[in-house]
């Protein structure tokens, strides 16, 4: 079963907000909800809206609906629905959070048949669409219905989604997900914000059509011309913004950004891929960059311990039966998952860094790895280089290649190499992180990054630089006297040159 959370932004509804509610009890009769949360958020309405807000939530104190629990809020001047909506997103604490409206234009029936979405397709968000063909709308303003449908083809442009109705009031989104989203709009550019950054974290969004009985300006609707205008320079914005996370002790919004990069993402896996067998464990995935430039292979798990890493990763699951996805914490040995005869390969990039103890780190991956298995594991290298970006991504360490191979002795593996990876980056880390203490990277600089990367990729081993990254390949005793695959498909290709 689910739990609602229910936001109500209102600004100058007094005839409408009363009707709007009470048509929200008929949630209560939805056998899915465990618990209702409505939370109202008066918008400094300057007619009669706040006093019957205030009727309105002794009536319910009086005469409780169950399963409903309500919260009245106030703001004190005027801010926008995207202030509002902000503000009650603040109390929300069920499973899924949706925005209704208080003009009477949606109906909550409708909320019914989007929240089973979230159960039957495990959905992190579901659009109301109202072109999409409900069970009935009313004909009105069809200027109006163009601009929304031109404000969604941009939407869908800057997005590469099909979103039929981008502006619908009705939207529902896992509570979780929803909160580490930074909203800024305060006004009706939150709408193509919101899409926008829920298609950018790749959200599994789903739409469902429903009825709607929109109304005349006469009646009251607020929405013009000007604020069409506004949500066009909005689209324009937040499609080159990567402002796409709320900032947390994972360093998301920065690993975020990284994966603007994907060549160079192909450049790391090109890189691995000869090390890397058919069973394989990557510990620390994020939202899958590597992942997806791995698989298939016969059997692949993914991992994290940000639980909305773990979030985005399931939505990769559909139609990919030899892939799965868990919780590993490279420091506890139980959270491991259970593969018959082990992994034969255990990736873990950008991990080991972070953590108190890399000894013991490195003695559960051995753990997890079959006979012959083999273990692949990148950490930043140089000690003169940590600095305020290793701060805020939470390095405790960066390594020499003496002190990796030092450690992954005394974890049991034998070391068959190290390689070095990436020089062109540490003029750029230095640059951020030692002279300029930057606290993240500027997307211009990870644009030109992903831009630059095949010419990088050839040149990168004659630069003249320590390599930012090592790659230590790391055997069990099984394994150590087999060549890397890599190695191996070289030896068998001159062999075969030599007897032609």
């Amino acid at each position: 079963m689910l739990s609602l959370s229910v936001l109500v932004p209102v600004y100058n509804e007094q005839h409408n907000v009363a009707p709007s509610l009470d048509r929200l009890h008929l949630l209560a009769q939805g056998a899915m909800l465990s618990q209702i949360q409505v939370v109202v958020v008066d918008d400094c309405s300057t007619d009669g809206t706040r006093q019957v807000l205030a009727a309105y939530a002794d009536r319910m104190q009086r005469q409780p609906i169950p399963r409903i629990k309500w919260e009245f809020l106030r703001h004190e001047r005027n801010q926008g629905k995207g202030a509002a909506i902000r503000t009650a997103l603040e109390r929300a604490t069920c499973d899924v959070t949706a925005i209704h409206d208080a003009d009477l234009e949606y109906h909550p029936k409708d909320l019914l048949r989007m929240l089973g979405i979230f159960e039957t397709e495990h959905a992190d968000a579901v659009f109301g669409s109202r072109f999409a063909g409900g069970e009935a709308r009313r004909v009105l303003l069809f200027r109006h219905e163009l601009g929304n449908r031109l404000l969604t083809f941009f939407t869908n442009l800057a997005t590469n989604a099909n979103f039929t109705d981008m502006e619908t009031g009705y939207k529902a989104v896992r509570t979780d997900l929803l909160k580490s989203i930074p909203i800024v709009s305060n006004d009706f550019r939150m709408e193509p914000e919101l899409a926008i950054k829920l298609a950018k974290r790749e959200a599994r969004i789903f739409e469902v059509p429903i009825s709607y009985s929109g109304r005349t300006y006469r009646e009251g609707k607020k929405i013009n011309w000007r604020d069409g205008v506004r949500a066009l320079g909005a689209i324009a914005r937040f499609w080159i913004s990567d402002e796409i996370y709320v900032e947390d002790e994972h360093g998301s919004q920065i690993l975020g950004r990284l994966s603007r990069a994907p060549r160079f993402n192909a450049w790391l896996a090109d890189t691995i891929d000869p090390y890397c067998g058919q069973r394989i464990l990557e510990i620390g995935s994020g939202t899958g960059n590597l992942t997806r430039q791995l698989i298939p292979r016969e059997q692949y798990v993914a991992s994290d311990i940000n639980p909305l890493y773990l979030n985005t990763l399931k939505g990769l699951l559909s139609e990919r039966p030899y892939l799965n996805v868990t919780h590993t914490d490279v420091t506890k040995g139980e959270t491991f998952p259970d593969l018959a005869g082990g992994f034969d390969t255990v990736i873990c990039l950008n991990v080991i860094e972070h953590v108190e103890d890399d000894l013991e780190a490195l003695r559960n991956i051995k753990r997890a790895l079959g006979p012959g298995g083999r273990a692949v594991v990148l950490v930043p290298q140089d000690p003169k280089l940590m600095g305020s970006l290793d701060e805020v991504l939470g390095h405790k360490r960066r390594y020499t290649p003496e002190t990796l191979a030092a450690v992954a002795k005394r974890a049991g593996f034998r070391v068959q190499d190290i390689v070095l990876f990436n020089r062109v980056g540490t003029p750029a880390w230095w640059l951020n992180g030692k002279l300029l203490k930057r606290r993240d990277f500027g997307l211009t600089q990870i644009m030109t990054l992903n831009l630059l990367t095949p010419i990088f990729r050839r040149i990168d081993a004659m630069l003249p630089f320590k390599a930012l990254s090592l790659i230590a390949i790391l055997e069990t005793e099984e394994l150590a006297e087999r060549p890397a695959p890599a190695v191996a498909a070289a030896a068998a290709a001159a062999a075969a040159a030599a007897g032609e």
